[in-house]
């Protein structure tokens, strides 16, 4: 015997090519330009890549009819609430660092940022140029690319939903983690990319209306530690 359920038709996971495209030509960008000027610079090479991908993720929504702002860069409701969400963000990453830091110490060896930022200390334009780099290439364009435009693209390629949401975070979380293991290996990695989950989670929290908070905790952690390095407070 069959029941009337059985003669429903199946539902199922139909992948929309477009925004799939979109995602691959932003990776390919971000995973291409940067391994090709490791060699060169490893200072650069991760905010040389980036640069290029606000430029051409820039060009990909153009053509889907949209634009950043509707990603959630748009002038929020309320600073001062954007504001205390910033300060919620700021401790988050703080609680998941130290955390997934510490499970990442017990599995692999730390070895820092591998002296990628050893010149900013007590040089005054080095750390001018690195802070310049901390609210853009950072703050900026990683919560642009690695949470709004990746965890929007992934979710209009597989149609929304709760399972899509949990997909879009955990993929955004390991290229997020992906992108640093080359200079901060396995133990980077890792803390990294549960960061990314943290903030993957907090973008779809806020309704993937308003990243500023995403930015301004993003970029204020870097100002500490940049600024630390430059007083010669840490120097790995």
């Amino acid at each position: 015997m069959t029941s009337d359920n059985d003669n429903e038709p199946k539902s199922e996971l139909r992948i929309k090519w477009p925004p799939f495209m979109d995602l691959m030509i932003l990776i390919a960008v971000l995973v291409v330009v940067k391994q090709a000027l490791i060699p060169v610079t490893l200072l650069y090479a991760g905010p040389i890549s980036t640069t290029s991908a606000m430029i051409v993720g820039t060009v990909l929504l153009k053509r889907r009819g949209m634009g950043w702002r509707d990603l959630g860069f748009r002038k929020p409701e309320g600073w001062m609430r954007t504001a205390g969400l910033g300060v919620l963000v700021f401790v988050a990453i703080i609680a998941t660092s130290g955390t997934a830091g510490y499970v990442a110490d017990l599995l692999f060896e730390d070895v820092g940022t591998s002296g990628r930022f050893d010149h900013v200390e007590g040089d005054i334009a080095a750390y001018a140029t690195v802070m310049l780099m901390v609210w853009t290439h950072a703050a900026i364009f990683e919560e642009a690319l690695f949470r709004a435009f990746v965890i929007n693209r992934v979710l209009a390629t597989l149609g929304g939903g709760r399972a899509a949401e949990v997909f879009a975070v955990l993929f955004s979380a390991t290229f997020f983690g992906y992108r640093h293991y080359y200079y901060q290996g396995m133990n980077g990695a890792l803390t990294t990319g549960a960061i990314g989950l943290v903030l993957g989670l907090l973008y779809l929290w806020f309704g993937r209306r308003n990243i500023w908070p995403l930015v301004l905790g993003h970029g204020v952690i870097n100002t500490i530690g940049m600024t630390a390095r430059f007083l010669g407070v840490r120097g790995d």
